[in-house]
C-alpha cells in the first residue's frame, strides 16, 4: 500500500496529514516532541497553576483555510470573538482609547467619518494605502512613514503584529495578501477570532482525534535525523530506531521548521534569518479582574501589540522582539505590567504571577532576501514535498499560512499519487 511519511506535526504537518487522511490515503506523522502542534499549542504551566499558549494568536473570519481546518475536524465552535468586526485600540502615550468597527460589504464607509476613523487621521491618510497595489521591494516605513499619526497608530503595529518584522526591515507587498483576504472585504472576513479554551484545544487535540479516528499512524518521539536519497527520490526515512525505507510510491513531506529542513535537506532553499516573539501571561488574582475588558486589545505606544484577555490570565505578545529577548524574564515581566496595568487599571506595581515565553526563531525576518529565499513546496526529489508558513504561501508567517501550507502540499502529492 501506497504511503504518505510526513515529518512533522505542527500545524502544517497536521493539515497536510487531515486532507491526505480524508482522501483515504495513509499517513504516518512523524514528531520528534512528545506532543503536536509546534508553535500553537498549550501547556500546564505550573508557576501560574493553569494552561497557557506558548504563544498568542489572533486569526480573522477570513482565514478561510484555518476555519476550513477547524471544519474538517468539527472544532469551528472552539473559536470565539465578537459578532462585528470591532478592533479595540489603547495608546499608552495619550492614554485615548478607541475602536474601529468595519462595515458590511467591500465599500469603507469607516474611512470618510471623523467619529470611525483612526483618531488624528483624515482620508487622505487611507487612500495613501493605494501604495500597497505597485510596493515592489519597498519597506512599510517607505511606502508609510511619512503619514505620521496613522503610521504609528496601525501601519508600525500592523506590520510588527503580522509580519514580527520592524517597519523598516520589512517588505511592505507581504501585507497585501492579508488586507485582501480579510480587511479589504468588509467585516465579514475581518471579525477577531481567538482560541476559546487554548490552541491545543482548539487546533491539536480535535486534529488528533480526528485522524486517529480516519486511521493515521501518528508517532510521538519519532525524531527523523536523516533523509537517505538515491535514483533522485527519497529513499528512507532514518530514525533513532532504525530505517524506515520507502516503497516505489510512497510520498514524504517535511513539515519542520527551515533549519531542520537544511539539516535534513542541505540543497532546499530555505529563510536564514529569524525574528524573535516574546509572549508575557499574567495570572490575575482572585476578584481583580476588571469588568468590560474585550478579549483582545491592540496596544499603541508600548513594547507589546495585542493584549489578550482569558479567564483571569492576561497575555501580551511582543512581536519582533530583539531587544526584549535579550532581558531577563523577571525585568521582562515587571516592565510589561507597568503597561498592561494602564490598559487594565489595576496597579502597576503589584506585579502578578507571571510566565515569560521567548520564542527566539518565531518567524523568518521579512526582509526582501529572506523572502527571496522561501521555497516552492516541489523539490527537487520526486517523492519529497515541503510545508510550512516559512515556504512561499504568499502570505506571512502565521496560523492562515502554515495551514495552507499543508492544504497545498497534500494536493500535489494527492495528484501524484492519483
Amino acid at each position: 500500500m501506497t504511503r504518505v511519511h510526513i515529518v512533522g506535526a505542527g500545524l502544517a504537518g497536521l493539515s497536510a496529514a487531515i486532507q491526505l487522511a480524508k482522501l483515504g490515503v495513509d499517513v504516518i506523522v512523524h514528531e520528534q516532541s512528545g506532543q503536536a502542534g509546534g508553535r500553537a499549542r498549550s501547556f500546564h504551566d505550573a508557576t501560574l497553576d493553569c494552561v497557557i499558549d506558548n504563544g498568542n494568536h489572533l486569526l480573522l473570519s477570513g482565514n478561510m483555510s484555518a476555519l476550513g481546518y477547524l471544519a474538517t475536524i468539527g472544532a469551528q465552535d472552539r473559536l470565539t470573538g465578537p459578532d462585528t468586526a470591532r478592533f479595540d485600540f489603547h495608546d499608552l502615550g495619550t492614554g485615548e482609547r478607541w475602536a474601529l468597527e468595519l462595515d458590511e460589504g467591500r465599500i469603507p464607509y469607516w474611512v470618510f467619518k471623523d467619529a470611525t476613523r483612526v483618531p488624528g487621521t483624515d482620508v487622505s491618510d487611507y487612500i495613501a494605502g493605494l501604495k500597497l497595489l505597485i510596493p515592489g521591494n519597498a519597506t512599510v516605513s517607505d511606502l508609510f512613514a511619512g503619514r505620521e499619526v496613522l503610521f504609528r497608530r496601525f501601519w508600525e503595529p500592523f506590520c510588527i503584529a503580522v509580519l514580527n518584522t520592524q517597519p523598516d526591515q520589512a517588505v511592505a507587498k507581504l501585507l497585501l495578501p492579508v488586507i485582501r483576504e480579510t480587511l479589504a472585504k468588509g467585516a465579514a472576513a475581518s471579525k477577531p477570532l481567538i482560541a476559546r479554551h487554548g490552541l491545543s484545544d482548539t487546533f491539536v487535540d480535535p486534529a488528533l482525534t480526528w485522524l486517529q479516528a480516519h486511521g493515521a499512524d501518528i508517532r510521538f518521539g519519532a525524531r527523523i535525523a536523516n533523509l537517505k536519497t538515491g535514483g533522485g527520490q527519497i529513499s528512507a526515512l532514518v530514525a533513532a530506531s532504525g530505517e524506515e525505507l520507502l516503497g516505489p510510491g510512497d510520498q514524504v513531506i517535511l513539515a519542520v521548521p527551515p533549519w531542520a529542513a537544511r539539516d535534513l535537506c542541505p540543497d532546499v532553499l530555505a529563510p536564514t534569518l529569524f525574528a524573535p516573539i516574546v509572549n508575557v501571561h499574567y495570572r490575575l488574582a482572585p476578584n481583580t479582574v476588571p469588568r468590560g475588558i474585550p478579549a483582545v486589545t491592540g496596544l499603541i505606544g508600548s513594547d507589546a501589540q495585542w493584549l489578550f484577555m482569558r479567564d483571569d490570565v492576561a497575555s501580551v505578545t511582543i512581536s519582533a522582539a530583539d531587544a526584549i529577548a535579550q532581558q531577563p524574564a523577571d525585568e521582562i515581566g515587571r516592565k510589561v505590567w507597568t503597561e498592561v496595568a494602564q490598559t487594565l487599571d489595576m496597579d502597576p506595581k503589584s506585579v502578578p504571577k507571571v510566565r515569560v515565553i521567548k520564542e527566539r526563531r518565531a518567524t523568518f525576518l521579512a526582509t526582501a532576501e529572506q523572502i527571496a529565499r522561501r521555497p516552492k513546496p516541489e523539490t527537487s526529489w520526486r517523492n519529497l514535498t515541503l510545508a510550512g508558513d516559512w515556504t512561499d504561501t504568499g502570505l506571512p508567517a502565521t496560523i492562515e499560512g502554515s495551514i495552507r501550507s499543508g492544504d497545498t502540499a497534500s494536493r500535489l502529492v494527492h495528484n501524484t499519487l492519483s
